[in-house]
């Protein structure tokens, strides 16, 4: 832990010689205009700016030019950036051999990288897509969606239609504002699993379907019908799951608040067409971002649960709450209820290029022993440049007995420290 904080204190030393810089990722290069005027102390994190350019479809135009003609409003340039991540990790428990592994520090360079496309397609219509270069076995189209919103009335409402496609963002990436991690990748901490019970729960999977979204500056509603695969995993697939959502996100004196629910319901096949397993959830969360002594500050609340079910098959399981073995292969189902209430702070000491970040995670796993499974986080951020970010977290879980919570270990770790550097070009 004094390493740690050390660690830590090091990066908010280097904060002061620290160059000022603009980003330039494809949305940025469409707008004209710096990475933080969409997100909120850092990416991923959107403010309210950042969240109606989302809800306009990525379709708002800024100095770029436009080819313009009948029924054509295209820019003059596919807008287009590279993101990647390297990662190290370590962890507290022993190697499986002499082989390296997590527990003596593992080099993950790197984590992902991926070209990432997206912008204004017409007037109405915008598109995103992430393509992944780091793993040859992989599909190269990780994610993909097109938004057709459309406004209503004399109001900023818009209503539309988004159909989408994902490898494992879950079913909210077809539409999503907040910064809870309802969608994998849009989260404060790269501990998701510590620092959001939707990602704790197991939310974050392959989807494919259409999302119908009711947008307003106070508020939106998502109703997606999704299959739980991704494009091209197996053929005739129905979207015989829901997934609803809705959320209010109003101003409160100086502060940016979203407070929503979420449930995913349904039965599904698995990608070889037998062995449907339920899918069943429901999850709380809020957030709130404003600044205190002149320090920006958000704070972030979750609560997800998956029940658990009497079967001892796959068949009739809770996808969201049965245990798999390293392969994905389905092992056993939990009797329990899975659920976790997850809060996290985080206050940018130097506003604009560092933050810290404290968390804290209650939670069962939904097996019936050793079900504990608390976490509290530590950690931060500190911003190279707007586009540059360099994140350092710790975490801690508890423990029943001698059985640790961090896989790929003989004897299985109870705390993981990261260091990642990313960047989007």
């Amino acid at each position: 832990m004094k390493k740690i904080v050390l660690s830590l204190a090091s990066v908010l030393v280097a904060t002061a010689f620290a160059p000022e810089a603009s980003a330039i990722p494809a949305f940025a290069r469409q707008q004209g205009k710096a990475c933080s005027t969409c997100h909120f102390q850092h990416y991923p994190a959107l403010n309210d700016y950042g969240r109606s350019f989302k809800a306009s479809g990525f379709t708002e135009m800024g100095k770029q030019g436009t080819i313009k003609g009948d029924n054509l409003s295209l820019p003059e340039v596919l807008n287009s950036s590279l993101f990647f991540k390297f990662r190290y990790q370590k962890t507290n428990g022993s190697d499986l051999s002499a082989d390296a592994s997590q527990a003596s520090g593992e080099w993950q360079v790197p984590d992902e990288f991926a070209l990432l496309m997206g912008g204004r397609v017409s007037n109405n219509i915008g598109f995103m897509l992430e393509g992944q270069l780091a793993a040859p076995d992989a599909p190269l189209v990780a994610g993909f969606k097109m938004p057709f919103m459309y406004g209503v009335g004399e109001g900023e409402m818009k209503v539309g239609l988004v159909p989408f496609t994902t490898d494992g963002l879950g079913a909210a990436y077809g539409f999503e504002l907040l910064n809870t991690g309802s969608v994998r990748n849009v989260r404060i901490s790269e501990h998701r699993s510590e620092t959001s019970a939707q990602q704790y729960i197991g939310t974050a999977a392959a989807a494919q379907g259409v999302a119908l979204v009711v947008v307003d500056p106070m508020y939106y509603v998502n109703v997606t019908r999704y299959s739980p695969h991704h494009a091209g995993e197996t053929a005739g697939q129905k979207m015989n799951l829901t997934y609803a959502r809705v959320a209010v996100t109003p101003t409160i004196g100086e502060w940016d608040v979203g407070v929503g629910v979420q449930a995913w319901s349904g039965t599904a096949a698995d990608a070889t067409g037998v062995d449907a397993q339920t899918y069943k959830a429901t999850a709380l969360d809020a957030q709130a971002q404003g600044a205190v002594a002149g320090m920006p500050l958000g704070l972030y609340f979750t609560y997800a649960t998956a029940p658990g079910s009497a079967t001892a098959t796959e068949a009739g399981s809770n996808f969201f709450n049965s245990n798999f073995d390293t392969a994905g292969t389905w092992t056993s189902e939990n009797p329990n209820s899975k659920k976790a209430t997850t809060i996290l702070a985080e206050l940018g000491v130097l506003p604009g290029t560092a933050t810290v970040v404290l968390g804290y995670r209650k939670a069962d796993n939904g097996k019936s022993a050793n079900s504990k499974d608390d976490a509290i986080t530590i950690g931060g951020t500190y911003q190279f440049a707007q586009n540059v970010q360099l994140q350092v977290m710790h975490s801690t879980r508890s423990k029943a007995g001698s059985v640790g919570r961090y896989d790929g270990t003989a004897e299985k770790g109870s705390a993981l420290t990261t260091f990642m550097l990313s960047a989007g070009l």
